[in-house]
């Protein structure tokens, strides 16, 4: 059974999952500028500087699993590098559950197409 659409599939799924997981990194940085700049709201309470911290560090943990999602699309479709697509795929997972768990599962079932490419490729 010719299993070529799969690994092709799961690289799309990782890859849109961490586009929208880049686009959210967009959005918890803008809160961040939002909560430093409203003017009613006091810089130095320390309650807001705890809302920073934390919409910067969820933005910073997006941005790290974002882009791991994004590179193991890329291997996906390249067929390389099996071990970095099941990470792209599980941090997919975590930004966006509904693409990345698909792609957890296509990952697994394209596991012996992208291994058995990988050995042709290095005995050529």
């Amino acid at each position: 059974m010719d299993r070529s659409w799969i690994p092709t599939v799961a690289g799309v799924l990782n890859i849109f999952a961490g586009g929208l997981a880049l686009v959210g990194v967009v959005a918890l940085s803008f809160g961040a500028f939002v909560v430093s700049c409203a003017p009613e709201i006091d810089p130095d309470e320390f309650g807001i500087f705890i809302a920073k911290t934390v919409l910067i560090g969820l933005a910073f943990g997006v941005l790290i699993l974002a882009l791991l999602a994004v590179l193991g699309g890329i291997f996906a479709l390249q067929r390389k590098r099996w071990g970095f697509v099941l990470a792209g795929s599980i941090s997919a997972a975590f930004v966006c559950p509904p693409l990345g768990v698909p792609a957890i599962v296509l990952t697994v079932l394209a596991e012996r197409d992208l291994r058995e490419r990988n050995q042709s490729q290095t005995t050529d």
